[in-house]
Parts: structure tokens; sequence; C-alpha cells
């Protein structure tokens, strides 16, 4: 799923300029839409508040209509949660007014933002959006475990699988109990061919018996305690194979594709190949 964030002042027209986008994306696939709301909305359907359930102690409330539309309103709920949630379902997601979002963004108004910058302007009439399509295919998407999982679920061949494994790496606070706590790692790679040899990999392993889709995903940049890093799945007949091809499949990831890591303790942060 790509990921594009549209920041700027209230009056540089965000709104149309997400309309635009959006109406463009969806020539390419599916598309869901985020906003950041700085208070809670009234969210009213059918004379029927939603706020009076959440009044109530309703964590979450979900409004369903007779056209098989919905809404929903809840606490503690975060970006990073609601991406996840979307990618399994969704090829774009255009996020309106999240300045402190680490996506790519369209920068208006000369608004501060942590994102990369794919296209900056003090109002929305100054943005191609053709040109915004361009920058954004080439950016990483966002991976998740349930994402790659229904990739393979949708394969051509499925109907001859009875078996999906998968493999999660995560940020692990400690080796051994007396080892300074991580608080992130921080990976680089080189654009391309580190997903080259990705692919390849997957296409070697995918040539097996019995072995029917494999795809591999390693996120990049800064991941903090806790949060996934890399992701294994493979599509098989039998639980066999499946469980064979996936251990080895993390374990070529591992050795074969080249990417950097930095290590943040509470205390000092370096390159990991730095000390080997």
């Amino acid at each position: 799923m790509k990921v594009l964030g549209v920041v700027g002042p209230s009056d540089a027209g965000k709104t149309s300029l997400v309309e635009r986008l959006v109406d463009r994306l969806g020539e390419r696939g599916s598309v869901a839409t985020v906003k950041h709301c700085t208070h809670e909305p009234d969210v009213d359907t059918a004379g029927k508040d939603t706020a009076r359930h959440r009044a109530a102690g309703a964590d979450v409330t979900y409004g369903l209509t007779d056209d098989d539309g919905w809404f929903a309103a809840g606490a503690d709920r975060s970006l990073g949660e609601t991406l996840d949630d979307l990618a399994p379902d969704y090829d774009y997601v255009v996020i309106e007014g999240y300045s402190g979002a680490a996506v790519p963004q369209v920068v208006l108004g000369d608004r501060e933002h942590r994102g990369e910058a794919l296209a900056t302007g003090e109002t929305a009439d100054a943005i191609d959006t053709g040109e915004i399509l361009d920058a954004l295919a080439e950016t990483e998407p966002h991976e998740t475990l349930g994402s790659l999982v229904q990739r393979v679920k949708e394969s051509p061949r499925a109907e001859r699988a009875g078996a999906i494994a998968t493999f999660t790496g995560r940020v692990r606070a400690k080796d051994s109990p007396d080892d300074e706590p991580t608080k992130s790692l921080e990976f680089e790679k080189y654009e391309g061919v580190a997903d080259d040899r990705m692919e390849a990999i997957s296409a070697e392993l995918e040539e097996r018996e019995g072995v029917l889709d494999v795809v591999m995903h390693h996120r990049t940049g800064v991941i903090d305690y806790g949060e996934d890093i890399v992701f294994v799945v493979v599509l098989a007949g039998h639980r066999g194979e499946a469980f064979r091809t996936v251990e080895d499949g993390i374990n070529r990831l591992k050795d074969e594709v080249p990417l950097f890591k930095k290590e943040v303790t509470v205390d000092e942060e370096f390159w990991v190949h730095e000390r080997e």
C-alpha cells in the first residue's frame, strides 16, 4: 500500500487537493483516506449520535447504514495502527493534515513536516497531481504481515495451497538480561539492489516442489523497540515445504541482502557492521 500525506494551513486547499489525488489514484486501485482531527467530531447518521454510546463507556462505536456504509468513532488509536489495518485491503491511502507523520508528504504553505516532501507549493493550485503520482510510485510501500498474507491468498495458485507459513522479525530490547536496552534500530539499503535481491531469492524458492508463492519485505528507516522489521510469507501445498521454505527464506535474506543496521541503546548508537 502506498501512503501519501497532504499538510498545510487550513486555507491552502488541502481538502481539494486530497479530492484531486483520490480521483486520480482511484483509476489505479482502491483508495482510503485518513483525516487528522484536532477535536472529536460529531458523527451522526439517521439521527443516532454515537457520542451517546461513547459517553456510556464504549471504547469504540461503529455505525452501519442500510446501504452497507459504515463509520466509527473511538479513542487510543494511532496513525500506525490505522495504516496497518488498511494495508491488507487498499492500494493507496491519503492522509490529510498529519504533519508529524513519517510518510511521503505534499507540503503546502511551508508547513513544518516530518516525512519526505514529494512536492511543495503555497497552495493546492500550485501542485501537479501527475508529478505527485509519479513520485509516489517510487516510494517504499507500507507493508504488514497481514497485507503480505492477503497478497498470497489472492495468488492464482492459491487453489492448490494448503498452507501459509510466515516469519516476522521484530526489534527486541535485549539479547541477555544484563544488556543495555535497545531503543530502536535504523536500517538503510542500497536502492534497488536490496529489493532486486529479495525478488531473486523469492523466485528461486518458488522453484521448489510444492512451493507456490514467496513474498518478502524488509522495512527501512527508524524502527522502535517492539515494532516489526521484516516479513517472509510462503504459500505452499503442504506445511512441510512451507515451514522449510520460510526458514530458508529469512536465512538467505539475512545473509544475501545488502542492509545496514544502526542500533540505538539508552547509552549509545552504532552501526552494527562496524563492530562485527
